[in-house]
């Protein structure tokens, strides 16, 4: 299914034609009320050639954000989309209500105790954003407002607080705001003494915000032109922005920068860390101008990172071939690698995925199977034991957990079938306390519902895991339709967790399906390692054997199956549809990574760079070929697709809009069928789409209705 090379002559011809010649005719006419016609790119070839292949792209020309004609072509899309779901209108409207009646509007998150204040956030009925809030002493004392996000949204279309830091004296609040979506965040002070905004302000901070133990210096991640956190910056209250002090500049364009904390406040950190390589640098947190030292300098293929406990450091790390981690400690005076000592040894079939440190205890997050686990270590007799959970199918999520000199552990769990749950668990009296479940005002019986794990097998003798929930009872004759979405990327794992949304489709007789797919790490390191670089194809051919496994297991039909995926999981979306677009009814595909070869290699764009260890270098020509071989944009064909959604926004940083609106475009002037297709581009938002809850859910809703009544299902 690669794109034939061209000969020179026609290239050059291609080259030569009108800007605005006219793409082939749409297909998807036939479904046009009034005889509306969908939007016709126009066609401007841009001709290159790389590792001798001549590579043609009709529509580069819509990364031209400035364009009128880009604005143009996608308000028309947008147009369009409305007319073609204009009678969806009230099926969407339904959606939107059944969802909104299982929210409870007025809610309050569990405290989470700090110091002396217990600090929470909690929504109002009928407003948009959070408001965060404490007290001091006990949940009996009077409130007070720390951050407000309806107030700070007032008149912006778009609005995101980044991070939220009250100072190590309770006394600040420092907190990032970005009201465009592109994730550019300006940092803010406010006294909570006064509530007044303090004069400080910094712009362009990006993700990262840690104080000093001083209370007065402030560290932050500011970023290159290609939005990669590059530098570690320092500000002193009460200073100009423009005085802000460099602390640490990472050159190298495969690594990014982080700074943070130690729990017990002893420490600052800096990691600058790739795909494959991390190196970590430390300072008393009490001393910020002070001179920063290394653990243990980057080597390849080497990942570390650092926790203290009791005066020493704990490192998790894939040091020695251990590739699912184990967990070593180190001297503070000399932390180097030649000093490691083993405390948890690498296992074949645990990944050891996270340390939660506590001043007498260790907590250990593994997963083993695709179920997540917590161990749990005594620290005076190493004595050790593992949390029992009661579903088959299961999710851990952890909790916050910022107090050091504590014997409780705050984590979250849930399956399919099962709320979001928060539980207090006493590591020494090893009981749980149920601090909060979910709850569904308009009504939820679980009893009604089932969950559970089933393996499909790859074309590679692979078994891939698939967790699927449905209503009761099931009967495998193939009548029900299916909803199966997949991810697969960066290792993170797709885990099966409650969502009110899927009651909507689970009540009208889908089956809801998480495919697990190589590239998460659902099975450990080598289930990642075995779904990106040269081995990204994995993840495509496990998602069709989940979906061919439904459909000869009896569960479902290709007629009656949905898809969704975003950002990597829509590059999975794009893939999956080009090889094997007869399997499937309809799909939507979320801000979907879809024009692979044009992105990774302009490193200019943010996250190129830094994911050339994750994707492949198209640079090289093997890196090329094989990216060249699945890239959704470069593999479109004269075939028929199912029915398509495809979402984006005009300032997502992650997925540029131009990357589905090219694939749109393309598929429109390619594609045989007369299925419907479809972009809706937000045009103030980044990648998450709107951030207003209520705006969001009306997003969903109008996913949910293109879906069902793309599998027949209505009002």
């Amino acid at each position: 299914m690669r794109r034939s090379r061209l000969p020179l002559y026609l290239a050059l011809a291609l080259a030569l034609a009108p800007r605005n010649a006219p793409a082939q005719q749409p297909a998807d006419t036939k479904q046009s009320p009034s005889g509306v016609q969908p939007p016709v790119a126009p066609v401007r070839t841009r001709v290159d050639t790389l590792h001798g292949e001549v590579r043609v792209d009709d529509y580069f020309w819509m990364r031209e954000r400035e364009n009128p004609d880009v604005r143009a072509y996608l308000e028309a899309e947008n147009r369009y989309t409305q007319t073609m779901m204009k009678g969806t209108e009230s099926f969407q409207e339904k959606l939107y209500q059944e969802m909104l009646g299982r929210i409870k509007q007025t809610d309050l998150t569990v405290p989470v105790r700090q110091g002396d204040y217990f600090y929470y956030w909690k929504t109002e009925e009928g407003k948009q954003y959070r408001i965060y809030a404490r007290r001091k002493g006990s949940m009996d004392a009077p409130e007070q407002i720390l951050l407000d996000e309806n107030q700070q949204a007032e008149g912006y279309r778009y609005y995101d607080t980044g991070t939220i830091k009250v100072s190590p004296d309770h006394r600040l609040l420092a907190f990032t705001v970005d009201t465009t979506g592109a994730e550019y965040y300006t940092l803010m002070v406010r006294d909570l003494s006064s509530g007044k905004v303090l004069p400080d302000r910094v712009d362009s901070v990006h993700f990262a915000v840690a104080w000093a133990t001083d209370n007065r210096h402030l560290l932050y991640t500011a970023v290159d032109s290609a939005q990669r956190d590059d530098k570690i910056m320092r500000h002193a209250l009460g200073t100009a922005a423009s005085k802000d002090v460099l602390v640490f500049h990472e050159p190298n364009v495969l690594f990014e920068l982080g700074v943070w904390r130690s729990k017990d406040d002893r420490f600052l950190f800096i990691e600058s860390s790739s795909f494959t390589s991390s190196e970590t640098h430390f300072l008393d947190a009490s001393r910020p101008t002070g001179r920063w030292r290394v653990v243990q300098p980057r080597t390849p293929e080497l990942l570390y990172n650092v926790m203290h406990q009791n005066g020493r450091f704990l490192i998790h790390t894939n040091a020695d071939g251990a590739s699912n981690f184990k967990l070593m400690e180190a001297p503070v005076a000399d932390p180097a690698r030649k000093r490691w000592k083993e405390l948890i040894p690498h296992r074949d079939s645990v990944l050891l995925e996270g340390v939660e440190e506590f001043r007498d205890w260790l907590v250990l997050f593994e997963r083993e199977r695709a179920l997540r686990r917590i161990r749990v270590r005594h620290l005076r007799d190493s004595a050790e034991h593992y949390v029992d959970f009661p579903e088959s199918v299961y999710t851990i999520l952890r909790g916050s957990n910022p107090e050091y000199q504590t014997s409780t552990l705050r984590f979250q769990y849930t399956s399919l079938i099962t709320p979001q749950s928060v539980y207090d668990y006493d590591m020494a009296a090893r009981k749980l306390e149920l601090r909060k479940q979910q709850e569904i005002p308009s009504g939820y019986d679980r009893s009604q519902y089932a969950t559970e794990r089933v393996w499909a097998e790859a074309r590679d003798g692979v078994r891939v895991p698939l967790t699927i929930v449905y209503r009761k009872p099931l009967t495998r004759d193939g009548s029900r339709p299916v909803y199966l979405t997949g991810y697969g990327s960066y290792g993170a794992s797709s885990d099966p967790s409650f969502s009110t949304h899927y009651l909507s489709f689970l009540d009208r007789g889908l089956i809801v399906g998480i495919c697990h797919t190589r590239g998460g790490q659902e099975l450990g390191r080598w289930w990642y390692e075995q779904g990106k670089m040269l081995n990204k194809k994995n993840t495509f051919t496990d998602f069709i054997a989940c979906a061919e496994h439904l459909v000869q297991g009896g569960y479902t039909a290709s007629d009656r199956l949905a898809i969704r995926g975003g950002s990597a999981g829509g590059l999975l979306m794009g893939a999956v549809l080009n090889l094997r677009p007869e399997l499937f009814q309809v799909a939507v595909a979320d801000v979907p990574f879809v024009d692979v070869i044009n992105t990774m290699l302009d490193a200019s764009i943010p996250l190129t760079a830094q994911e050339w260890e994750q994707w492949g270098d198209p640079h090289r020509q093997d890196h090329y070929a094989y990216i060249r071989s699945y890239s959704p944009y470069d593999n479109v064909e004269r075939k028929a697709y199912p029915a398509l959604l495809v979402t984006t926004s005009l300032n997502d940083p992650r997925v540029a809009y131009w990357e589905p609106a090219k694939w749109v475009a393309k598929l429109r002037a390619t594609k045989t069928d007369g299925h419907l297709l479809l972009l809706k581009t937000n045009m103030g938002a980044g990648h998450g789409g709107a951030s207003g809850r209520y705006d969001w859910l009306r997003e969903q809703a109008f996913r949910y209705a293109f879906i069902l009544t793309q599998l027949g299902i209505s009002e």
